[in-house]
């Protein structure tokens, strides 16, 4: 896979599809973590005098320009970061007033076009609707780079069919993820221990039972683990459960490998102020529904954790926005983090946010995925449109 160092960029358009998808209270940014992600490139760009044009998207406007989805927060954080004006290019895409602000780029310039969902064709299932948005876009430049590792198992116009029309190649971020997930899907160091969260269990389904038999311990914690936890026959009070996953919860239990908390913090409802208290996972009271694991399984988890060679952790212990129900998530997160040697992979989504909600150094960690469903549909085996065509 050709990378953007491979390719000649002074003097020439460059278009970027990067990952700018951040999370916003109002037009504020809660964590500009994936801005930040997406800097080496660009900055690696401008300073080899490259004309660069960046496309992104921003939530899910399905199709319909609106005020609360425009990347005018990103473009101005970006701006900040990079030291240098970043336009907002707004109108049709590739249109005639883009083109024209595109070919006024002089070298070591940079422009943000908006977000590039706005276009209905972007998530188009129609190989022509799509292509004739790929027409557009590519019109504005030379050559085209994917740095949107969140993105490529999405076949998107600006993801996909642009690559087909330009000289193409896989941005740093693209490339490292593809390292680390082909180690995790190779023959990793072992033991191998895989620690999964997050809300429901039909979500991460196809990654379990894809990893399942390659792994030495699968460590299962937050809201999907209730799940788990019912098809052992247990009560939940008022916890997330999934009924229709619980023969198969029951199949993957049978393996021998999968560890459940010993232990959960159990609230009255649904809020930080709550009454809470940490019960046994196996006695929850049917009044109580189950927002994080319990101290006892922390150090479950460590345990298991202790010694390992390779970590994919993926979904938070529990809903570490709220104070009461973080320490769950804070106490996995600083075990992996302290595997001097292994190698360690935060799964991206949720998790990468709350390393950084957390203030946990995520130097400690050897890779933080920028792509959650990415990295689990690569480790379910499934082609990623975004990487098929790159290769």
């Amino acid at each position: 896979m050709r990378t953007a160092a491979d390719l000649d960029v002074a003097g020439r358009r460059v278009l970027v599809r990067s990952d700018l998808n951040v999370p916003l209270d109002g037009s504020t940014i809660t964590d500009d973590g994936r801005i930040n992600a997406s800097l080496p490139l660009l900055r690696g760009l401008l300073a080899r005098c490259a004309r660069v044009v960046v496309t992104a998207h921003l939530g899910r406007p399905e199709g319909t320009p609106a005020e609360q989805y425009s990347l005018r927060p990103v473009a101005a954080r970006l701006g900040e970061l990079l030291g240098q004006d970043v336009p907002l290019l707004a109108g049709r895409l590739g249109g005639p007033e883009q083109l024209a602000a595109v070919q006024a780029l002089t070298d070591s310039q940079l422009v943000l076009l908006e977000n590039v969902r706005f276009d209905p064709a972007e998530t188009s299932k129609d190989d022509g609707v799509r292509g004739e948005l790929a027409d557009r876009l590519a019109g504005l430049a030379d050559l085209y780079v994917d740095d949107a590792f969140g993105a490529v198992h999405r076949k998107h116009a600006s993801v996909y069919d642009v690559a087909e029309r330009l000289p193409h190649a896989a941005g740093p971020l693209v490339a490292a993820e593809v390292a680390v997930l082909e180690r995790l899907t190779g023959v990793p160091a072992r033991p191998y221990v895989v620690v999964l969260g997050g809300s429901k269990v039909s979500d991460k389904i196809q990654v379990i039972e894809a990893l399942l038999p390659k792994v030495d311990q699968l460590l299962v914690g937050g809201g999907m683990c209730f799940t788990f936890l019912r098809a052992q026959g247990h009560g939940v009070g008022s916890s997330l459960l999934e009924d229709q996953m619980l023969a198969q919860c029951r199949d993957l239990l049978a393996s021998g490998k999968v560890t459940l908390p010993v232990d959960v913090v159990a609230a009255d409802r649904f809020a930080a102020d709550a009454s809470y208290a940490v019960v046994e996972a196996t006695a929850i009271p049917a009044d109580r529904m189950g927002l994080d694991i319990g101290p006892r399984s922390v150090e479950l988890f460590s345990q298991h954790l202790r010694g390992t060679k390779t970590v994919f952790w993926n979904g938070p212990m529990g809903v570490f926005e709220m104070a009461p129900y973080a320490q769950g998530t804070r106490g996995v997160a600083e075990t992996v983090a302290s595997l001097a040697g292994a190698l360690t992979v935060v799964g991206g989504g949720d998790s990468a946010a709350a390393v950084r909600a957390l203030g946990i150094d995520e130097r400690r960690f050897t890779h933080i995925s920028t792509g959650g469903g990415a990295s689990l549909e690569y480790l379910e085996g499934k082609v990623l449109p975004g990487l098929e065509v790159l290769t």
